[in-house]
Parts: structure tokens; C-alpha cells; sequence
């Protein structure tokens, strides 16, 4: 058994355990995993039902189409992985439901989320929640965008992945993720492109400023390249964090209208 040296412990709760397990058997997450830096519990939800066929599902009060997940067991194996042999649950460790009901997940999110080391994910499926579920026992409810899956599996596959880059040593190298498009240290920005061998490529050489050698000049590169990409593909993230003069003016050099796209200078 490897050792858990204290990164980050998920707690993640489903009908569906085999489908999370490949997932956590391959790349970084592994690796992770087996140098005890994050450890993801998987909990079967049908082992808490109390009836012989294991139900975990019925149909909705009221009537209407599909099954609702039912409090019971949900409840139960929550309570028993979270009170342990204390028999009082840990009130910092967020319960979370994973929904397309919930509050969106963005980087800030992920980052908020990484400052706990304990996570439980619940993995709603069919029609959805008992509401109980939602009022009496989850204390956060999470979405990873605005459609419908058919199970919380995914998601919580993402919230793994997302909060445990953050964990230190998960990447090898920790800086890494401070220049990732959306952290905190893009201050929003989306990142600029990227290039590796060979310099020339189907006739496409890359930016002589990259192997130039002037360190200076290559940040000032992918610096104002991380601005066109962002006001080209999420005009709407210069919005939300506005460039400073030399970035604003740097922009309108290059055509944008920052007024037309409601963006403005940060003072």
C-alpha cells in the first residue's frame, strides 16, 4: 500500500467505480498516486443500499420520465467514509455534487478547491437527486460546463486532474502551472503558442526571437502573443482582467478597438 503523504485525498462516490479506474491507472495521475502525493478513494455507492438488489434509483414523486438517485444510500456512504471511527464528520471536508446544476468550475475554483486535502465528489446519475441529497447533505455543487453528461463520472474526473496539477511535486516542476492559460499568474490570459523541434516544419519556421538567445525579448514575445490570443479567441478575459497602458496601447497598435469590445484600461 503506498503511503499518502499528504497532497490531496478525494473521496469520490459513484454507481460506477471501473470507469474512474482506468483514468487513475495511467500518466501523471498515476504517478501521483503512487509516490503518495494524491490519493483518490473510490466508493460504491450500491454497497450502502439496504435491499437485496442494491437499488440505488427510483421513480419520481409526482411522475415524469427517468429515475432519481435516491438519499439513502447516498447518505450513508458519505456518513461512514466521513465520520470514520469518530462517528462525527470532519465539517472542512466539502461535499460536492457534480451536476449540471452547479456553479461553474474555472481555474479560481480548481485553486480554491486545492487548499482543502480533503475533497468528496459525488457522482449524480439518471434524472438526478433525491433533493434531500442536495439540501441535507452536500455543502457545494459543481459544474464542468453547460450541457448534460450522462453521470457525474467525468466530471469528477476533472476536478481530480484539475486540482491535483496543483498539488507540488504532481508536475515534477512547480512553477509549471503558473503559466498555464486561466491561472492566476496568466492574470487570465490564455497562453501563446508553442514551439519544439524542428525549427522548420512543412515550411513553417518558427519565431527567430525563440532561438535568439535574449531571454528578455522571448518573455516580451510571449508575453504580447498571449495578449493577441486573448483578445482574439476571449476578448471577454481582457474584460474581466484589463491590460495596463503599454498592453492596452500595444493591442490598439495592432488593430483591436478595445472600446468596441468593452474593454478597458486598468489604471
Amino acid at each position: 500500500m503506498v503511503e499518502f503523504s499528504g497532497g490531496c485525498r478525494f473521496e469520490v462516490f459513484t454507481l460506477f467505480p471501473p470507469l474512474l479506474e482506468g483514468f487513475l491507472g495511467e500518466s501523471i495521475l498515476k504517478r501521483a498516486i503512487d509516490r503518495g502525493l494524491v490519493a483518490v478513494n473510490l466508493h460504491n455507492i450500491r454497497d450502502y443500499a439496504v435491499d437485496r438488489h442494491r437499488t440505488c434509483d427510483a421513480t419520481p414523486y409526482g411522475g415524469g420520465g427517468g429515475m432519481v438517485l435516491k438519499p439513502e444510500p447516498v447518505y450513508a456512504a458519505v456518513e461512514h467514509v466521513l465520520e470514520g471511527d469518530a462517528g462525527t464528520r470532519d465539517a472542512n471536508v466539502p461535499v460536492i455534487l457534480l451536476s449540471p446544476q452547479g456553479r461553474l468550475l474555472t481555474q479560481k475554483v480548481v485553486e480554491d478547491l486545492s487548499a482543502h486535502p480533503r475533497l468528496a465528489l459525488i457522482c449524480g446519475r439518471y434524472e438526478g437527486f433525491d433533493e434531500r441529497i442536495r439540501i441535507g447533505l452536500a455543502t457545494d455543487e459543481i459544474s464542468i460546463g453547460d450541457y448534460v453528461l450522462n453521470g457525474g463520472e467525468v466530471a469528477a474526473m476533472v476536478v481530480v486532474e484539475a486540482v491535483s496539477r496543483l498539488v507540488p511535486g504532481v508536475l515534477g516542476f512547480d512553477d509549471s502551472t503558473r503559466n498555464d492559460s486561466h491561472s492566476a499568474g496568466m492574470s487570465g490570459r490564455l497562453e501563446g503558442p508553442h514551439y519544439t523541434r524542428p525549427a522548420v516544419f512543412r515550411g513553417q519556421s518558427i519565431p527567430p526571437v525563440l532561438t535568439s538567445g535574449h531571454h528578455a525579448e522571448v518573455d516580451r514575445w510571449r508575453h504580447e502573443q498571449s495578449l493577441l490570443r486573448t483578445v482574439a479567441r476571449r476578448p471577454d478575459l481582457l474584460v474581466r482582467y484589463p491590460p495596463d497602458a503599454k498592453d492596452a496601447a500595444f493591442l490598439t497598435e495592432h488593430g483591436y478597438d478595445l472600446q468596441s469590445l468593452g474593454i478597458e484600461t486598468k489604471e
